[in-house]
């Protein structure tokens, strides 16, 4: 192995940046460490334009300068990619987000609230449009009671990585101690490709169901235990929300549309506490298609 690295160290340094931008981000960033002139040739943009989006140019046209956390025209490749690894890029009227995925240079995108569709969401009895501290976007949505739940949302898939499979999850919160309703009744989700079959499971969007006795009548435990066991449940993500899988896709090759929903239309509970900040449609590991 040392042998092997100690003739490519002796390639030139255009040549090595050249064989390390056919691997991946992450295979670079270990490659770095091998020799000095690994750790140069890894900050090469021979390097990292690979690992950008081809239509990256027009992506940052479809956003406001003063929200991108580099400058187009002055940072390096590396800089540009790390920062849209980190920093989400709003596009279009903000209510649509960017960001790649650091091992592999894949898209990422989530649907802001306001570019979804959620049923009565411009009926202030049922729902409210407000600023959360914790949101990329600027608005998030807020159920105050709704005995009916349908969250829907469609996308091109020409914006994501090619040939890639794609999971999709409603991204939200529940107003602490002032949720109720999630613990009940199970909701109804599926993603696919539009004009094409997808089933549809049942989740339970309850994040904390083993003290949904908290939110409950005593004589209603039991039934409430018994439609939520058993039932896929919200996981904590690293920014402090929750999330839930819809479902899953391939995205082929740019030429389709992905429709995702989330429906709890049966049970007639009342809901509230809710907040969604949207749906992301990310890629799934080990995800790239022959």
């Amino acid at each position: 192995m040392r042998t092997a690295a100690a003739d490519l160290s002796s390639l030139p340094e255009g040549v090595i940046a050249y064989i390390l931008s056919l691997t991946t981000p992450l295979d670079v960033c270990r490659a770095s460490t091998v020799s000095r002139i690994f750790h140069s040739a890894a900050q090469s943009d021979i390097v990292w334009n690979r690992f950008l989006p081809p239509d990256l140019d027009v992506l940052i046209s479809r956003c406001k300068s003063d929200d991108l956390d580099f400058d187009p025209i002055s940072s390096s490749s590396k800089n540009i990619f790390f920062s849209l690894c980190d920093s989400p890029m709003l596009l279009d009227d903000g209510d649509k987000s960017l960001a790649l995925e650091k091992w592999t240079g894949r898209k990422c995108i989530m649907l802001g609230a306001r570019n979804i569709t959620i049923v009565w969401s411009d009926t202030p009895e049922y729902w409210t449009w407000e600023h959360h501290p914790d949101s990329r976007f600027a608005e998030v949505a807020v159920l105050l009671q709704v005995w009916w739940l349908e969250i829907r949302g469609r996308m091109s898939c020409r914006i994501l990585t090619r040939r890639t499979t794609y999971g999709v999850y409603l991204v939200f919160k529940m107003n602490e101690d002032e949720y109720r309703g999630f613990n009940f009744d199970p909701a109804e989700v599926r993603a696919g490709i539009l004009g094409t079959e997808s089933d549809p499971k049942t989740v339970c969007l309850d994040p904390d169901l083993e003290n949904s006795h908290l939110r409950l009548a005593p004589w209603l435990m039991d039934h409430s235990l018994e439609m939520s066991s058993g039932l896929e449940q919200p996981k904590e993500r690293q920014d402090g929300w929750f999330e839930i899988e819809l479902g899953e896709f391939e995205s082929g090759d740019g030429d389709d549309e992905v429709e995702m929903d989330l429906m709890e239309v049966k049970g007639g509970t009342r809901k509230t506490g809710l907040v969604v900040e949207g749906i992301e449609i990310r890629p799934k590991p080990t995800s790239v298609l022959a």
